[in-house]
């Protein structure tokens, strides 16, 4: 009956370890797994960190670029309303161009009309003296030089040597002249007394300055008194030897040197004012 009893104790203590170990093998298992998902959590929230931290820093770059586009554009933007600005500004300013270019071609044109209507009549004036001098006389030549008209008379055809008295034979010559210059009453006729180089004195005379301005007044003298010329269109001038035709080494050379040159030209303060007429009719345009 004892040994009984003494199973009967033994038995519940036996069976209290069993489970006991079971329960410690269950929950040892469980803390395994437990342990296990803890670590693999571990493991997902260190990787959700990392990819947490990335997109963190992403973002900041993300924001950092977004930042500088967002510049970049309104600085774009601004230089594209400098751009329309300088645009607009340009065009005007190529407009205005183009019509002050516009503006000098029509004042050349019409500086070019004006020369051409000058050269015409210029032409027309050779033309006229041709037909009344006569061009088959060869101490008188006519020619036009830097847009003037040019008559060359031969000293034999108009004074005796070392006077300044117009002979007769030269008034016919003269009369001739003072014809075209009258039909040309907004001309201007410039009478030059040239001589030789060959010093010359009298008892009025000094030299030779005196003697080409002596005869290119007494020549002024016969067109206005004589043949009448208006004396408003008359210059006398004298120019001594010092503007030869050619050298003076030979006798027949200084028979060319000695002569008289009349010079019929347009009114220089005429041919201008009719410029600045031009050119104040254009800035009114």
């Amino acid at each position: 009956m004892k040994k009984i009893l003494i199973l009967a104790a033994i038995i519940p203590f036996v069976l209290t370890s069993c489970v006991s170990r079971k329960k410690f093998a269950m929950l040892e298992a469980r803390e395994k797994a437990t342990q296990d998902l803890l670590n693999t959590a571990t493991v997902k929230l260190n990787s959700c960190l990392d990819e947490k931290e990335k997109l963190n820093t992403d973002n900041t770059s993300l924001a950092t670029q977004l930042e500088y586009l967002k510049k970049t554009n309104s600085d774009l933007m601004i230089m594209s309303k400098d751009m329309a600005i300088l645009s607009a500004k340009g065009s005007e300013n190529l407009e205005k161009s183009l019509e002050s270019l516009k503006e000098k071609d029509l004042k050349i044109t019409r500086l070019q009309d004006a020369l051409t209507k000058k050269d015409s009549v210029t032409l027309a004036l050779v033309t006229s003296l041709k037909r009344e001098v006569g061009i088959d006389d060869p101490d008188i030549n006519i020619n036009v030089e830097k847009g003037v008209v040019m008559i060359s008379i031969a000293d034999n055809l108009l004074f005796k040597s070392g006077s300044f008295e117009v002979n007769a034979k030269a008034k016919n010559v003269l009369a001739k002249v003072a014809k075209v210059i009258n039909s040309k009453p907004d001309f201007e006729c410039m009478v030059e007394g040239h001589t030789d180089n060959v010093p010359y004195k009298s008892a009025v005379l000094l030299d030779n300055w005196d003697l080409s301005v002596k005869r290119s007044t007494a020549i002024v003298r016969v067109l206005h008194n004589d043949l009448g010329v208006n004396p408003k269109q008359l210059i006398p001038a004298g120019r001594s030897s010092y503007v030869p035709l050619v050298a003076n080494n030979t006798a027949a050379n200084k028979a060319k040197n000695r002569r008289t040159r009349i010079i019929i030209m347009p009114k220089i303060d005429q041919f201008y004012d009719m410029l600045e007429k031009e050119m104040k009719n254009l800035g009114k345009k």
